[in-house]
């Protein structure tokens, strides 16, 4: 390289630096001016995007590229003098380039002693515009009849989630807090980092009253709508949700949960998401469900989850693991139009009282995979099947659920459940050994706030023990009747029936009737406690199906355990002593008037009495109970129809019970008490009988004690 040549690359760079340096110059000169020029460039349009005011305090650059603002507050304009968020001091990068071009560029956020106060009352809030979409909407009429199109709704909340992410970010001492007329909280960031995507911070949150200490950590994509983070308790305490410690009264709390969002799409304004949710140390609390924790060790979710006018879906290809047990649901819930239903008639007769109701309707089939029976067991929550913890097997098990529930057509409610068994034992019982029903056992009754009342032996030790072939042919064959007609040929459960009554009892709103076979009456007894709880009811039906399916336990012998256990009266147990309370009596020696009105009380024994009037008459109700059933054993070849044409409703109590059944009450003439319905007394299955359904298709384990019959005049 010649001499020249270098001189003239020198001048060059020369005058390139002299430039840089003027440019230099005249930025520093002119980069207030451009920076409040920016300012007002990213004011004018979040004022526009938003309807607030933006209020931003003295800037000033710290260094060539950094930002420093003192103080900022957003505003909305419906509210004045509602600050939805201040902050002390924000700092921001600032693209040099764009900053020329006119087009400001904001990155790397950070904002220190910040406050974010949203209020909603009864008509109004200081936040809802953050997800509302602006401008005018399509023209299309809106048919409030329809419901809420929760897809479109979550889409919103979804972008404007994401949108609003910033792709670097540091928060320090952030508060956040949120009143309405029925929740209140308050949560403390000391710091929320955001970092390439990268989202790591710790909060302390109390939401109505709840306190929770925990770590976030994940990472976010805002343009693909993708999300993966962890919340885990601080100081190794577990994180409890509020809101349903508040709403349902339940305690639900988790050590981690791990959620992730894998895409969205709307396509015809219904709304697909895919992803992935986790917990590790689920526990749920709640009188209903337990009267102890419920604990899922491990569980998850891969869900693909659709929402759309009124309804919410888990479509094909959602799977949920309890511990290494693998379940496929497909559930969908749809809110239903509203629609008029007669509640009533008028002064004149006529039915012109109508009630505008929206129902739902519920669709749901659940099937798992092929499970080593070992793997079932374990895979049990924790607290659910006390009874059954510890127990082995071998072979493999399925579960298959189907549910169907219209709310509007209650009569078409479908139900279906069961186990099925490849190669399938037992090898271990778990804590209590199911196989003692067929040996002589200990006994103990209970009332029904859970007070034992007395304990005896269920064997030949007990000289009131009666075995199977000593009690009266009438009585085996009454009960069985009344209670479960299919009890000798079943496995244990009767869906039919237990379907006709959770139709009654949505119906009316409460528990009015029962669908438990003899062998889950049995169970309930022996093994589990008298709560009434969801984990107790399902823990029975398991037990009932290992009973049943494995053949342990004879339906013979299951009957006479059956026979010598359950309540006849006050205090009275067994079938030996209720033969001797009542009619001074053996069991053998039971005729069929006796064996009838002794399996019309089973279902209610305190009330025992009820089948009578002051005069030792006996009801209507009662009469009518010991027709059908006697007519429906002779329908099955039970009993021959002398025995039917020999039937009395003239019983005589010779035993302990006399006194308290024919009572020396003068009746009470000053009031009138309307006759009894007898239809409201039948047992379950009798009911199914006359709605035309086969005769063995009924259970009952809960009817209505007798009301009052009017009580004839002296």
């Amino acid at each position: 390289m010649t001499l020249a040549t270098k001189r003239k690359i020198g001048f060059g760079l020369g005058i390139l630096v002299l430039l840089l340096g003027v440019a230099l110059g005249v930025f520093l000169l002119k980069r207030q001016e451009l920076l409040t020029y920016a300012l007002r460039q990213v004011k004018a349009r979040v004022e526009r995007k938003y309807p607030v005011t933006l209020t931003l305090g003295p800037a000033r650059f710290t260094d060539l590229n950094t930002v420093q603002i003192e103080g900022m507050s957003l505003v909305p304009r419906a509210q004045t003098n509602d600050t939805l968020l201040r902050a002390r001091l924000m700092t921001v990068a600032l693209s040099v380039r764009s900053l020329f071009a006119g087009r400001p560029v904001f990155s790397n956020l950070e904002i220190s002693d910040a406050r974010l106060t949203a209020r909603k009352t009864a008509r109004s809030d200081n936040y809802s515009f953050l997800y509302r979409k602006k401008g005018p909407q399509p023209a299309v009429p809106r048919d409030t009849t329809q419901g809420t199109n929760y897809a479109l709704l979550a889409n919103q909340v979804l972008e404007a989630s994401f949108d609003n992410v910033p792709g670097q970010a540091d928060f320090r001492n952030f508060l956040i807090t949120y009143d309405s007329p029925r929740h209140r909280a308050r949560i403390t960031m000391p710091r929320l980092a955001i970092e390439d995507g990268d989202i790591t911070g710790q909060l302390t949150a109390v939401v109505d009253s709840v306190e929770n200490r925990v770590g976030v950590q994940g990472h976010i994509e805002p343009g693909d709508y993708a999300l993966n983070a962890e919340v885990f308790g601080l100081d190794r305490r577990p994180v409890v949700l509020p809101y349903v410690l508040r709403r349902y009264g339940a305690r639900v709390q988790f050590d981690t949960l791990r959620f992730s969002l894998a895409d969205k799409e709307l396509n015809d304004d219904e709304l697909t998401v895919r992803g992935t949710a986790s917990a590790a140390n689920f526990i749920v609390n709640h009188p209903k469900l337990s009267d102890r924790d419920v604990r899922f060790p491990r569980g998850g979710i891969d869900f693909v989850a659709r929402l759309g006018q009124a309804f919410a879906a888990l479509d094909k290809g959602t799977k949920v693991t309890l511990n290494r047990m693998e379940f496929f649901p497909v559930i969908s819930i749809r809110k239903l139009p509203l629609n008029q239903r007669v509640t009533g008639r008028d002064v004149n007769g006529l039915r012109n009282r109508r009630e505008t109701m929206a129902g739902m309707q519920v669709k749901a089939d659940i099937r798992s995979a092929e499970t080593a029976a070992n793997t079932f067991f374990a895979a049990l929550p924790e607290g659910m099947f006390n009874t059954l913890e510890g127990m082995r097997g071998e072979g493999t098990l399925t579960y298959n659920m189907h549910f169907a529930l219209d709310m509007n057509q209650l009569d078409s409610l479908q139900f279906n459940s069961g186990l099925t068994p490849k190669n399938f034992r037992i090898t271990r019982f778990g804590r209590e050994n199911l196989n003692k029903l067929n040996e002589e056992f200990l006994y103990t009754a209970y009332n029904d706030k859970g007070d034992s009342i007395k304990t005896f032996a269920v064997g030949p030790s007990n000289p009131e023990f009666v075995s199977y072939r000593d009690v009266s042919p009438y009585l085996k064959a009454a009960i069985m009747t009344a209670e479960d007609p299919r009890f000798l040929n079943h496995k244990g459960f009767m869906e039919k029936a237990f379907v006709k009554s959770a139709i009654q009892n949505i119906k009316e709103k409460r528990f009015a009737r029962g669908g438990s076979t003899i062998s889950m009456q049995l169970v309930k007894n022996v093994f589990l406690t008298r709560q009434k709880t969801v984990t107790r009811k399902v823990e029975e039906a398991l037990i009932v199906w290992l009973l049943e399916n494995t053949r342990l336990v004879p339906k013979e012998r299951m009957f006479e355990v059956y026979l010598n256990i359950i309540e006849w009266g006050p205090k009275k147990y067994g079938v030996s002593e209720a033969a001797e309370f009542y009619f001074s009596k053996s069991p053998a020696d039971l005729n069929l008037s006796e064996s009838l009105y002794l399996a019309s009380i089973i279902p209610r024994p305190k009330y025992y009495q009820r089948s009578f009037n002051n005069y030792g008459e006996m009801r209507s109700s009662a009469r009518y109970f010991h027709r059908l059933i006697a007519d429906l054993m002779v329908r099955k070849g039970l009993i021959g129809q002398n025995d039917r044409e020999s039937l009395t409703y003239n019983l005589s109590f010779p035993g302990p019970a006399h006194g308290s059944i024919f009572r020396a009450v003068r009746p009470d003439t000053t009031r009138t008490v309307l006759a009894a319905d007898s239809a409201q007394f039948e047992p379950l299955n009798l009911i199914d009988l006359l709605g035309g359904a086969a005769p063995d298709e009924g259970v009952n384990t809960n009817t209505t004690p007798p009301a009052e019959e009017p009580t004839p005049k002296p």
